[in-house]
């Protein structure tokens, strides 16, 4: 199996260096640093990682500013990094996205289940994230063929299983999906013979 492929990002240059020496002995494969959140999002976007380690704490855009994005896009999991662990952080990194939250100094048998975890998580995101844009899709065929069935059985008498049939043919014979045959029934482009 291959690496996990991470990017860091954290500000301290000797942090980062020790984490990404502990990442290597661990097995993962880290492809990108940076010292703040712009740089982060840039080269998860670039890179497309399969994690991002991002500190809380960064000069111009922060860790969670940073989470934020890398998440809304479904770029990578987000694992955050910080010396802090009030409360009250811990809720604006899990608002942000972060899957993880590593308390620094960290210790390898924290850091890799975080990270493992976080992948896990992620992968379960987007998979219900796809499962819902699908559902949302078919949702919406459904409801422009039943759109065209109302046309066909009003402007051509047809019954309702008829209508159907006719789209459902029609997107057969055309190599066409349904709902590209429904839109031009609606927009009156596609009359039965």
């Amino acid at each position: 199996m291959a690496a996990l492929r991470l990017v860091l990002a954290e500000d301290e240059p000797i942090i980062r260096l020790d984490l990404k020496e502990s990442l290597i002995e661990e097995g993962y494969e880290v492809v990108g640093e940076a010292g703040d959140g712009e740089k982060a999002i840039e080269l998860v976007r670039a890179l497309r990682p399969d994690v991002a380690i991002l500190d809380i704490k960064m000069p111009g855009t922060d860790g969670l500013t940073a989470a934020k994005a890398i998440i809304e896009d479904r770029l990578a999991a987000v694992v955050v990094l910080t010396a802090f662990s009030q409360r009250e952080l811990i809720e604006q990194a899990r608002d942000a996205g972060a899957l993880a939250y590593v308390v620094k100094p960290f210790h390898r048998n924290e850091l890799v289940p975080a990270i493992e975890l976080a992948r896990a998580r992620f992968r379960e995101l987007v998979a219900l994230s796809e499962q819902a844009e699908s559902l949302e899709a078919q949702l919406a065929t459904r409801k422009l063929v039943d759109r065209a069935k109302g046309v066909l059985m009003d402007s051509h008498g047809m019954s309702e299983a008829d209508a159907f049939r006719f789209v459902q043919k029609t997107a057969m014979g055309t190599r066409s999906s349904m709902h590209e045959v429904a839109a031009r029934v609606i927009e009156g482009g596609l009359v039965p013979e």
